[in-house]
């Protein structure tokens, strides 16, 4: 028998059930990119459409796993106002949780790539639009030591950068000053060489970026795939001189890093990167102490919405 009516009334109802929901808005008030008129907007909006709507502005480090992983946490939707770092953490909490709620990105912060990624929108309007649409895609993620990502887990030069940017600098110059600190960075390291195991068969290079995603560092596309797609994929590259890296930061900007000289894009299952001694390792643009990393898919998806 159907379940569909074709009286108005009975519509209008389907519709409430369908637009009214909860949800938290976490965000990190002392963060760089923080805008608390954004965050406003949007929650007027989700009221004037029924939504019953918290704000919580976090006190301390790590305060967002911790309430992701809470199994009570009694809403429909968690909302991470943030850049890729606050993303890792609700995941973070998200892989303890048995049933995790649905995730929505409002993005702030320094890096918003996983934003780009899913062509999540920027404008109070439009977010609230995707909230209420309701259209959810699996968002995958991988693991390094136990530690989820959902961009990349990196060993080497980038790791290096990521270790040594001094907070104070990201804050006032924002992507520019990882900039700043790769030239200085550049120019007085002695670089190692990683050994990379893909599901058994080993190589070695300079650079090991194990790719959850489609982009890498903004809107440069390193993979096939994406945060919402299965599978994980290795990029290697073999040398990191300055010659080097200029090289591939072209091959990067031209779409055509699979294809250039020394380097390599290869699917895998299980990987580790190692190295004789360690080497500065970063999990979706964190510092992640240093290697040897070993890293997997994991075994379980967020529910995230997307436009």
């Amino acid at each position: 028998m159907s379940t569909f009516s074709s009286s108005p009334r009975a519509s209008r109802r389907t519709i409430q059930r369908e637009t009214f929901g909860s949800a938290l808005i976490m965000a990190n008030p002392t963060s760089g990119g923080y805008k608390p008129d954004v965050l406003d907007e949007v929650r007027k909006r989700l009221e004037d459409l029924g939504w019953q709507i918290e704000i919580r502005l976090t006190r301390h480090a790590g305060e967002i796993g911790e309430v992701c992983s809470d199994p009570n946490l009694p809403v429909k939707t968690v909302v991470i106002a943030g850049g890729d770092g606050s993303i890792n953490e609700a995941l973070g909490g998200f892989q303890n949780h048995p049933a995790p709620p649905q995730l929505a990105v409002i993005p702030f912060g320094t890096a918003n790539v996983l934003a780009l990624e899913l062509g999540l929108p920027r404008k109070p309007a439009a977010i609230a639009r995707m909230i209420c649409g309701q259209k959810i895609r699996p968002l995958h993620c991988g693991l390094a030591n136990g530690r989820p990502f959902v961009l990349m887990a990196s060993a080497g030069f980038d790791a290096e950068v990521v270790h040594a940017v001094p907070l104070a600098l990201k804050r006032r110059f924002g992507k520019l000053a990882y900039v700043i600190t790769a030239l200085k960075t550049g120019l007085a390291r002695k670089s190692k060489t990683l050994t990379v195991t893909l599901d058994g068969e080993k190589c070695t290079g300079k650079l090991a970026v194990a790719s959850n995603a489609r982009h890498y560092g903004g809107p440069f596309a390193i993979c096939p795939g994406g945060a919402t797609d299965a599978g994980l994929h290795m990029l290697v590259l073999e040398k990191d001189d300055p010659l080097s890296a200029l090289r591939y930061a072209l091959a990067l900007v031209c779409g055509r890093i699979h294809k250039a000289r020394g380097a390599f894009v290869k699917p895998f299952r299980a990987a580790t990167i190692e190295a004789a001694s360690p080497v500065a390792a970063q999990v979706d643009g964190d510092p992640f102490g240093a290697t040897p990393l070993d890293i997997r898919e994991s075994d379980k998806t967020v529910p995230v919405l997307v436009p």
